[in-house]
């Protein structure tokens, strides 16, 4: 899988993609991530990439130009390579809410562009004329779209086959079937007065998913009863 990650600033999505999950991932070779800066296609003297809304009005909005400029020579280099982009994906908090069931569609694809606005947003023609998919991580208001997209990447990077060391991890995680996840423990198996529950001990194997089962089900009615359905 590849990744392209668009931003006004570069320096703020590189030092995450050089840690943990995403960087094993990119070692192995079974994800490329690169990081574009959009100045860099920027063609005035100042290398300028916003400007004031038209119609007045506070904040500043990403130029069409250097956005176009950027996504085009990646569609150019993806068709001289045989291959295209699956997806354009722009972060906005008026986008579709990202859950695990687009993650997992998305990690299915090939090729990924993803787009992080910054400052008031970017212009309206990159919208209808570039984007295919707008994505929001929920319904609140960042500075930026870059910390959106690294969510994105990291939730959409992990569910790629190889990149974690448990194939069953994956699979197992919170919302993957509308379910949160159970309790864990680790050693020791009692710290403070507390123990360990009885069945997680046991070595029955039947009994423990049926009690891992059980508990995701109680708190998934406890905390997240909106992803329960009456099938």
């Amino acid at each position: 899988m590849r990744i392209d990650i668009l931003t006004a600033l570069p320096e703020i999505v590189q030092g995450p993609l050089q840690h943990s999950i995403l960087r094993r991932a990119a070692r192995k070779g079974l994800v490329d991530i690169r990081v574009h800066g959009i100045r860099d296609y920027a063609t005035d003297k100042h290398r300028q990439i916003d400007d004031y809304p038209y119609g007045g009005g506070a904040g500043m909005v990403l130029k069409p130009g250097p956005i176009f400029a950027c996504i085009e020579a990646l569609h150019q280099q993806a068709a001289e390579d045989g291959q295209a982009i699956d997806e354009v994906i722009f972060l906005t908090p008026d986008g579709e809410v990202f859950h695990q069931r687009l993650a997992n569609e998305l990690s299915l694809k090939q090729h990924l562009v993803v787009l992080a606005g910054h400052y008031k947003g970017i212009d309206q023609r990159v919208r209808d004329a570039l984007v295919t998919r707008e994505i929001s991580i929920g319904d609140y208001v960042l500075s930026g779209g870059e910390l959106p997209a690294l969510v994105l990447v990291d939730a959409i990077v992990r569910l790629v086959p190889g990149v974690l060391g448990d194939a069953t991890s994956a699979l197992s995680d919170s919302f993957q079937d509308d379910l949160l996840d159970a309790p864990v423990y680790t050693r020791p198996a009692q710290f403070r007065q507390a123990g360990v529950p009885e069945v997680l001990l046991s070595g029955d194997h039947r009994r423990i998913a049926a009690w891992r089962e059980e508990q995701r089900l109680k708190k998934t009615k406890e905390r997240r009863p909106d992803l329960l359905t009456d099938d």
